[in-house]
């Protein structure tokens, strides 16, 4: 079995094993689990943030992070394939109740020019546009990196409209190692930031939320409400920290055997791939030209033992990670090159 359904499928290897039953823990609650507090203090220091809370999943992040920047009735402004959007089950609704924006953006990004005109005007009976969410890199768009210029524009409107900003990091790992351009230089442009553990940086569980130790107060109180209060947490932190402190920059190796594979599946007749999307670790193949649902593909690559995941009726996608290696992606290009032959 070659899985290259998501970087989230990769197990702790030996040594984070270790590291985790090692950790020295207390209750979290009270605010004594030593080894989450050292994360906390760890991915603070290193997005450039004065604070930063753990959490189990990168969907109570964000949706901390929403829950603090807006109000009841507020409207938060998203790319129209966003993560916030298309794969946390309407929770900004359900949690914050808040509406969402959608704006289609060009490969994921969204430019200054577009969100202009998407700010709600002060009038009573409208809306009030309280949040702005990019991501970086952008799942639904192939990993794509998000320009640092273009966020810059975006941060200056934001600023005359008095708009935070919140960014969706779960892989921003992934943009520092592809760009050179460290994640501490991103996230200075927003206002809070999550990231994510447990994708390719191969932890079994966690994420974390980080802002100013203002906001982190008030995240914590709604982690709690939302459900995120943890104990004995350590064992858990552990295994993030030695992702941090181990596996970010081995991160170039899975966009290589990315960028390998997505040139040899664009040489099947009947896939086509947008070569200059796969920027990090994830492929998005339209699968169209077979004349079948990407259903129907899946399940022919999973019968050969390869497996992908859906994106779409017609798209499917891959994504490279620590659990396998440049030769399984060589065997996974030469049976997919055989079978749609």
């Amino acid at each position: 079995m070659i899985d290259l359904r998501s970087d989230t499928v990769t197990k702790p290897s030996q040594e984070m094993r270790k590291a985790m039953a090692e950790a020295d823990v207390g209750d979290d609650v009270f605010g004594e689990d030593p080894t989450v507090n050292r994360l906390q203090r760890s991915v603070a220091t290193l997005l450039g943030k004065e604070d930063a809370l753990f959490t189990p999943t990168g969907v109570m992040a964000n949706q901390v992070a929403i829950k603090c920047h807006t109000q009841a009735g507020d409207e938060v402004i998203v790319e129209r394939d966003a993560h916030i959007l298309n794969y946390e089950t309407g929770a900004p609704a359900m949690l914050s109740g808040v509406q969402l924006l959608t704006i289609p953006g060009t490969r994921g990004i969204l430019r200054s020019e577009q969100l202009e005109s998407a700010i709600r005007p002060p009038a009573y009976y409208m809306t009030r546009t309280a949040l702005l969410c990019l991501e970086n890199t952008h799942n639904r768009a192939g990993g794509t990196v998000y320009p640092l210029d273009e966020i810059k524009r975006i941060r200056s409107l934001m600023i005359r409209h008095n708009i935070p900003m919140h960014l969706d990091g779960a892989r921003i790992w992934n943009a520092w190692m592809a760009s050179g351009i460290h994640a501490k230089e991103y996230a200075r442009y927003f206002d809070s930031v999550s990231v994510c553990f447990s994708k390719g940086l191969g932890a079994p569980v966690g994420s974390a939320l980080v802002g100013s130790k203002e906001f982190i107060a008030r995240a914590r109180k709604n982690r709690k409400i939302f459900g995120g209060g943890m104990r004995q947490a350590g064992v858990l932190a552990a295994a993030a920290q030695y992702a941090i402190d181990k596996n970010i920059r081995r991160l170039k190796e899975d966009h290589e055997k990315a960028r390998f594979l997505a040139v040899e599946l664009s040489r099947v007749r009947d896939f086509a791939v947008d070569l200059e999307s796969v920027q990090t670790n994830i492929i998005i193949v339209d699968v169209a030209g077979t004349k079948k649902p990407s259903s129907k593909v899946l399940a022919m690559l999973r019968s050969k033992g390869v497996f992908l995941t859906d994106a779409g009726p017609t798209t499917i996608r891959a994504v490279t990670h620590m659990d396998v290696s440049m030769e399984q992606v060589q065997q996974a290009a030469s049976i997919i090159q055989r079978l749609f032959a």
